[in-house]
């Protein structure tokens, strides 16, 4: 049996699960996949899971998980792991999982496979896809011992919308133990809601330059069209190095993780640190001169021209609509 812990915040499913809940299926096989559901009020998340048929749905309720902590995590899960004693654990590699995961694997003395792109076989057969050095080498690792063995799955890695999904299933609720007096931290806001931050994990849409914007007066025109098409503004690491865009913008190894329904490169050349980053986007449009740059290896569609040019044009075009 396969354990998913879904990511929710208020009432709201992180949509990074479905993407962990896609690697599951192709890691199950035969196996039975249960899904998690932590909160106080986890709204209709549970049956927004259940609806889509992939596994029994867990609900564990306590008002000590009204907001994150670790250690409420942890001592939450750590019964029910030892309860339910599934094959592997997963989880999507947010900042909250790559926070808690640790600790929790380490209490139960498991194993931990982090920011798996990608895997082969099934069950205790299996072997995870990982990058290391910043994206320069993937290594096929396997984790060795007893299970449970813990997994987390790199965001845009896998398919949200390859998830199989079947009859509707059950939701149960389950009972945890925590003990406030061994909650130790008092967590503040999460990073997405920072002052000035974005998190561009959850755009369905993202428009990102790169070094052919020449310069940061012409930021907004990359702009223009990001809004223009419902869109997040990204950039690649040299924008940001430069100054140019908030480091909270940057897409790649040293950035965010994105997979978005649509990514359009302005200008981006496609070093490998930024395709690490944006590579599980369904549909990628790149639009740069160089007709021999990396990103059109990568891309759905490839206009190769002056992005001064067909910007505008495209622009023009959907201000139409």
């Amino acid at each position: 049996m396969i354990l998913v812990i879904a990511e929710q915040r208020d009432g709201k499913l992180n949509r990074a699960t479905w993407e962990t809940l896609a690697a599951a299926q192709l890691l199950a096989g035969s196996a039975p996949i249960k899904i998690v559901v932590l909160g106080s009020a986890p709204g209709g998340v549970p049956q927004e899971l259940a609806a889509a048929g992939v596994g029994e749905v867990l609900v564990a309720q306590d008002a000590l998980l009204a907001r994150y902590t670790p250690d409420a995590y942890v001592m939450a899960l750590d019964g029910l792991i030892r309860t339910a004693m599934p094959d592997y654990v997963m989880l999507p590699h947010t900042y909250q999982a790559r926070d808690f995961a640790p600790m929790l694997a380490a209490r139960l003395r498991k194993p931990l496979i982090t920011d798996v792109t990608g895997l082969t076989g099934t069950g205790s057969d299996a072997r995870f896809i990982r990058p290391m050095f910043q994206g320069k080498l993937a290594a096929e690792v396997r984790p060795t011992g007893e299970a449970p063995w813990f997994i987390t799955t790199q965001i845009g890695a896998f398919r949200a919308d390859a998830v199989k999904k079947g009859k509707a299933t059950s939701v149960s609720n389950v009972e945890v133990k925590i003990d406030r007096a061994r909650i130790r931290q008092q967590v503040e806001a999460p990073y997405q809601e920072a002052k000035q931050a974005v998190d561009l994990s959850q755009a369905e849409r993202i428009v990102a330059v790169g070094r052919g914007i020449k310069a940061e007066e012409h930021i907004p025109l990359a702009k223009k069209l990001a809004e223009a098409m419902g869109a997040e503004l990204a950039a690649s690491r040299p924008i940001c190095d430069n100054g140019w865009m908030p480091m909270e913008r940057q897409v790649g190894s040293s950035g965010q993780t994105v997979a978005p329904k649509l990514y359009v490169a302005l200008g981006i050349s496609g070093a490998i640190q930024h395709l690490v980053g944006m590579k599980g986007s369904r549909t990628i449009v790149a639009i740069n001169k160089d007709a021999e740059a990396p990103i059109f290896e990568v891309a759905d569609y490839g206009i190769v021209g002056d992005l001064f040019e067909i910007v505008p044009a495209l622009i023009a075009e959907l201000e139409k609509e």
